[in-house]
């Protein structure tokens, strides 16, 4: 299957993997601090939910991560460009004005963990491969049309995304301050 799948295991990602598990270095500042400092009151007030697989071989390492939230895609707030963009993947003869989605909020690889397979089927892609996966499942026990991220406006996050197969709504960041969706991933 891959580096993650075989060698990894899913965790929930809270006050236990912070306090025996080495820190984990994603190299982004504001990353590192989340996965440090935020997850457990992030999860306490209910704002989402983060995981992590750490290696089998040496459980204290956390090699990556990722927070997931509810969210949904309201069309009504969408230019007509994108409404129709969202509109035409879903096959559904009266359309509604909003549709279910899953928002990754923080999602991160271990600096030392990216390019264990090749670049092709790197860690970061086998972790977005599960995200996936994991929402098009048929135990899943919610309904789920889109994946929604909010990345950080950097060439390294971006590229990944669209390799990822993430369309960008917003041709621009002032039209993206404007509505609060950046980019989605159909499910």
């Amino acid at each position: 299957m891959g580096f993650l799948l075989d060698n990894c295991t899913l965790k929930l990602y809270n006050k236990e993997i912070t306090d025996t598990c080495s820190p984990f270095d994603c190299d982004h500042k504001d990353l590192n601090d989340f996965f440090a400092n935020d997850v457990d009151d992030y999860s306490a007030e209910l704002l989402g939910k983060t995981y992590c697989f750490t290696l089998d071989s040496n459980p204290s390492t956390v090699v990556c991560a990722f927070t997931i939230s509810n969210d949904s895609i309201k069309t009504t707030n969408l230019p007509n460009a994108r409404k129709k963009k969202v509109i035409k993947v879903i096959p559904r003869p009266k359309h509604m004005r909003s549709y279910p989605a899953v928002l990754i909020g923080r999602l991160g690889v271990h600096k030392d963990y990216r390019h264990i397979d090749n670049e092709e089927d790197n860690t970061g892609k086998q972790l977005m491969d599960f995200i996936k996966s994991w929402f098009i499942d048929g135990a899943n026990k919610t309904g789920c049309r889109f994946i929604v991220v909010d990345s950080y406006n950097e060439p390294r996050a971006l590229r990944y995304y669209v390799k990822n197969g993430f369309t960008t709504l917003f041709s621009s960041e002032e039209q993206e301050k404007s509505l609060p969706i950046s980019s989605l991933k159909d499910c």
